[in-house]
């Protein structure tokens, strides 16, 4: 099979299955998200092992390997709820989301936004990180949302397309450094994903026990700027709840070498996303391989 005629095929089965459950009450709808989460750790085993892998090496002996499938397989869920809210945004519009969602500890990044300076909200692969767009969109959080480009471009077009359902900001990896002056100029904040491994061009951390590189856009960012870094956690509660946490201003005490303070920034917000993945185990992507470019051995 040629990848034009895979991507053609993916992007009528996106197309298929939007329809579908946005005819569905938002409930049954996110419940459709459980069913891919079991069919991709269960029947076709996607990266399953890695998981597994990336799951022991972080938490050792913390858990049982019964436990380990068991918090693997609910992350595969939690996953494909997240991929069924961003599918259902059609529908999703229709509602006030602040209903849905609580945001603790939002006030120090809502104060600093009133003076007109911008921000960079940090966030991982996360619980539901769409809808966690979606939500400070519509309740007028002036922040935009750097993202990936996918390869199956009609997908990624597809995606966008519900993002701006929102009033997403969007602003796309290739032209990532001009939009986020940009932005950071206009007062806006910028969110970035920052918990995927980074090669050969990200900086080294200690990341939930192990060195990890991680790309050193964000901290570089916000010490250029002078802007502030603030953590974004958002925590599923129940079925069609969340929680924002907010954490910040996260500051660190700058040593004159751009490098170093580019570090220490670094593995300042991602200990942020390390308590929260130790707190909640099932919410993140165990699935990519995190660890790829410091411990290779560990996906052989």
């Amino acid at each position: 099979m040629t990848k034009v005629l895979q991507h053609k095929i993916e992007y009528v089965f996106v197309r298929i299955l939007v329809i579908l459950v946005n005819i569905l009450p938002v409930k049954i709808g996110i419940r459709c998200g459980d069913l891919i989460g079991i069919f991709a750790f269960s029947v076709i085993r996607y990266r399953r092992n890695v998981s597994l892998v990336n799951l022991r090496k972080s938490f050792g002996n913390r858990y049982t390997d019964n436990e380990y499938k068991k918090i693997a397989r609910r992350a595969y869920i939690n996953i494909g709820r997240g991929l069924m809210e961003l599918a259902m945004f059609p529908s999703l519009k229709k509602k006030d989301l602040s209903n849905y969602i609580r945001v603790v500890n939002g006030e120090p990044l809502r104060d600093h936004f009133k003076t007109g300076k911008g921000a960079v909200l940090i966030s991982g692969h996360f619980g539901s990180w769409e809808m966690m767009g979606a939500y400070l969109a519509q309740a007028g959080w002036p922040i935009d949302f750097l993202v990936g480009i996918q390869h199956n471009r009609s997908v990624n077009n597809l995606m966008n397309k519900h993002r701006a359902i929102f009033g997403i900001g969007l602003i796309e990896i290739g032209v990532a450094a001009r939009g986020v002056f940009a932005a950071i100029k206009n007062g806006r904040g910028v969110a970035m994903l920052s918990d995927q491994d980074a090669g050969s061009d990200g900086v080294v951390i200690d990341f939930l026990g192990r060195p990890a590189s991680t790309a050193k856009g964000p901290a570089a960012f916000a010490l250029k700027t002078g802007v502030p870094i603030f953590y974004g956690a958002f925590v599923r509660e129940g079925l069609d709840h969340h929680i924002l946490f907010i954490e910040g201003p996260i500051i660190i005490e700058k040593t004159g070498d751009k490098e170093e303070d580019i570090k220490k920034l670094t593995q300042a917000y991602s200990d942020q996303l390390a308590k929260y993945i130790t707190k909640y185990p099932d919410h993140w992507l165990w699935s990519h391989r995190r660890w790829k470019s410091t411990c290779p051995e560990d996906y052989r």
